[in-house]
């Protein structure tokens, strides 16, 4: 007489998960829960329990759902990230940000991909692409370290540049991902394509992705607390508009070829100095980080349940690959960008080891394998499926320990 839809029960898994994830560490800690590892390492389980998977859960044969979710996820989350800054100036706070930006994630994709070349067996364009998808800090998972909503103050010099930098690597990592492309459609070389990919992937879209930021900051500023004067939106509109205004900034700064993920970033900082005062950045913010905690949780559990899928592919170099990046690349070339950076000792070490890896690896993997059929793509996904799970155990399981460990300095 009565039945269980299959649906029904992923429902009810779902919300017992991400409950549970939630509630658990409250019984043996008073801090924020670590509860990115949790949804994972509980996703895996009941992937084991459910098994096997249909097919169309796999992100292997069926990328689109995952690169769409994953992207959603990351422009809320990139346009949170650049609501969170309060203060811009001085100039020189941006040092750390730049060198992280400029040396060390440069430094980690090349790297990454001589690793994935050696001890992977990968192909060349596998690599790079693989040193693309792994060497940003996600801007998702890495809200731990970064700094608080808006008007709260107190940035932290180690909050706000790994806050800025998960704001603005994501966008910058994507020349690289077109790299990965081009050497898998026209093999390595340069000088067939080397002058195309500088001058548009690296010059043109990051420049129009920065422009169309700007210009939508400023466009949804005024109409949000300008025009019209006498009934300004700010003054009675929910949080809503900014998940509409992150889309249309996206959307349009796609259509002209710039690089969205900047767009994005760009637009949360430009639209934090319009009426910079006003309670309805916060507003904007809260909700922002709402729905990306949504999106965040759901994704978490289904990359948890595919896990074991993904893992048929595993070999022991991936895991050697995932531990030398966690625990090598990421805090050597960190350390490397912070040379000149007037950081303590303990600043300087905690923002080099905290690169979190997740949501954005995702999203860049979906993207690539919808583009192009990659010899190793079943290896480039077992082993970004184990980096993720072991970077958000980790960083996740440690990260309140460690930023007790930093000075007590803001910015």
């Amino acid at each position: 007489m009565f039945s269980f839809e299959t649906y029904h029960v992923v429902l009810a898994a779902l919300g017992v998960i991400i409950i549970a994830a939630r509630w658990l560490p409250r019984l043996v800690s008073d801090r924020e829960p670590a509860s990115a590892p949790l949804m994972i390492i509980f996703g895996v389980i009941a992937g084991l329990v459910i098994a096997p998977l249909p097919d169309f859960a796999d992100p292997r044969s069926n990328p689109l759902p995952w690169e769409v979710v994953s992207e959603l996820t990351v422009i809320i989350a990139l346009f949170g990230a650049g609501m969170r800054i309060d203060k811009l100036g001085p100039i020189s706070k941006w040092g750390p940000t730049a060198r992280l930006l400029g040396i060390s994630m440069p430094v980690t994709i090349a790297a990454v991909a001589l690793l994935g070349v050696w001890a992977g067996g990968l192909t060349i364009a596998g690599a790079i692409l693989l040193g693309a998808v792994l060497a940003p800090t996600d801007p998702v998972l890495a809200a731990d370290v970064q700094v608080g909503p808006p008007q709260e103050g107190a940035e932290h010099p180690v909050r706000f540049t790994l806050t800025t930098e998960a704001a603005l690597n994501d966008g910058l990592a994507f020349p690289f991902v077109y790299l990965g492309l081009l050497v898998a459609a026209e093999g390595f070389s340069p000088g067939i394509w080397g002058l195309e990919w500088v001058g548009v992937d690296i010059v043109y879209r990051i420049f129009m992705g920065a422009l169309m930021g700007w210009g939508g900051g400023k466009l949804l500023g005024i109409l949000l607390f300008s025009f019209p004067r006498r009934s300004a939106v700010a003054d009675t509109s929910s949080g809503v508009i900014s998940l509409a205004g992150v889309l249309l900034c996206y959307g349009s700064t796609e259509m002209v070829h710039g690089y969205g993920f900047i767009a994005v970033a760009v637009m949360g900082l430009t639209l934090r100095r319009q009426e910079a005062d006003h309670e309805f950045h916060r507003r904007l913010h809260d909700f922002s980080e709402s729905l990306e905690h949504a999106l965040t949780a759901v994704l978490l559990v289904a990359l948890g349940v595919v896990l074991p899928l993904l893992f048929q592919d595993l070999q022991w170099s991936h895991v050697l690959i995932a531990l030398v990046l966690i625990f090598g690349i990421r805090p050597l070339a960190g350390a490397l960008g912070l040379i000149r950076a007037d950081f303590s000792r303990n600043d300087c070490m905690v923002t080099a080891f905290y690169g979190v890896r997740g949501i954005g690896s995702i999203y860049y993997l979906c993207y690539a394998g919808r583009h192009m059929e990659f010899i190793n793509e079943g290896q480039l996904w077992s082993l970004v499926g184990l980096t993720i799970l072991l970077s958000t155990m980790f960083h996740g399981f440690s990260v309140g320990w460690a930023m007790d460990k930093v000075s007590d300095e803001t910015v």
